[in-house]
């Protein structure tokens, strides 16, 4: 199963970028949020496959009719937290005010129960079991913010396997939806997602997808956004990281498209048999 997301978020919300921490940062940027999504919906419906959206609260407050319209298309709608801040940045309380006012916001525009979460560059670490609590309590049913990589900081080599798996804590449990990567002795290679996706040669891209039995991909709106302007202060490896590759990201994704079935979150979870999934117990 290959199961397609997008992260809803501006072209600026770069994390750790010290120029657009704050919402009063974000106001000095132009906005492209809508054209990028436009651009993805009708990109979709041209190969008509689904998708689900993990949208900001920021987004759905500021832009509500974009909400909208990705709901009328049919399309799922997860929560990306409310401001973009990564869950080690957040105290418990904090992140409960954010989570349950995301979700109200979003669940208000868009119509839809929000039933799945995604955190900003994949901060949810099986250390902070509060915050599984928190989703949890907060009608959270399934996660996808485990990035079980050797290049991320949020590596856990307890995680051997790409495939869905039960988070269990305090008698709750959530389920989880991973990131995708290719086992290597030693390490894993993500390639599904983000600018791993745009750094990945599609030949190379296409052989792990179809050797792939479970596939999580990940895309943000500016990933396939060639003609964004260039924020400053960024290092030459901060550069390379978030820009190589757009150029040729968008034909890159339609030919993935293409070539391949996707659906969204709620459609694997029906596919999934969760009675035999491993568990992990926080």
């Amino acid at each position: 199963m290959n199961i397609l997301t997008f992260d809803i978020e501006e072209w600026f919300h770069l994390l750790n970028y010290k120029y657009s921490k704050t919402e009063t940062d974000w106001n000095h940027y132009p906005a492209r949020i809508s054209a990028n999504v436009d651009n993805i919906l009708d990109t979709l419906q041209k190969y008509d496959r689904k998708a689900t959206f993990f949208i900001l609260g920021w987004i759905a407050e500021k832009y509500p009719s974009l909400v909208k319209k990705i709901a009328s298309r049919g399309y799922e709608i997860g929560c990306h937290t409310g401001y973009h801040k990564m869950i080690h940045e957040m105290t418990p309380e904090s992140f409960r005010n954010d989570i349950l006012r995301s979700i109200i916001i979003i669940e208000d525009v868009s119509g839809q129960k929000v039933r799945s979460f995604r955190a900003p560059g994949f901060s949810l670490k099986t250390r902070q079991k509060w915050a599984f609590e928190i989703l949890a309590e907060s009608g959270i049913e399934i996660d996808s913010s485990m990035f079980p990589s050797f290049f991320s900081l949020d590596y856990r080599p307890s995680f051997p396997e790409s495939k869905p798996f039960l988070l269990k804590y305090n008698g709750l449990a959530l389920k989880e939806l991973p990131m995708s990567f290719r086992n290597f002795p030693g390490f894993h290679v993500v390639f599904s997602g983000g600018g791993y996706f745009r750094l990945c040669p599609y030949p190379l891209l296409s052989r792990w997808t179809k050797q792939s039995p479970y596939l999580m991909s990940y895309l943000h709106p500016r990933d396939l956004d060639a003609t964004q302007p260039m924020l400053k202060g960024l290092s030459m490896i901060r550069k390379f990281r978030s820009y190589t590759g757009i150029k040729g990201a968008q034909a890159k994704f339609e030919r993935w498209l293409g070539d391949f079935e996707f659906t969204d979150v709620s459609t694997a979870n029906e596919m999934i048999d969760w009675d035999h999934a491993k568990v992990l117990a926080l």
